[in-house]
């Protein structure tokens, strides 16, 4: 779980340092795969007990919240860049 939740950060940055809004999408895209494999590892704790509930629970929110946030940038990224 901490190396899934680490790549999630990771794959951002080393996206952002990229030349192009396509490359910092594709990293921000497995950012979204990492966010995922983190859940199903949530999902695991849940049913083998593994964790307390509520902690999982809480995990979870946040994961859900990081999802949205991903793919707004995803989604932003796609658009045209506007020239200033």
């Amino acid at each position: 779980m901490r190396r899934a939740s680490v790549s999630i950060a990771s794959n951002i940055a080393e996206g952002k340092a990229r030349s192009s809004r396509k490359d910092f999408r594709q990293f921000v895209t497995i950012a979204i795969g990492s966010n995922w494999e983190l859940q199903t590892q949530l999902a695991l704790a849940k049913r083998f007990n593994y964790a307390n509930e509520i902690m999982i629970l809480e995990t979870e929110t946040v994961c859900h919240e990081v999802a949205r946030m991903l793919n707004g940038l995803s989604a932003y990224l796609l658009k045209p860049a506007r020239i200033s």
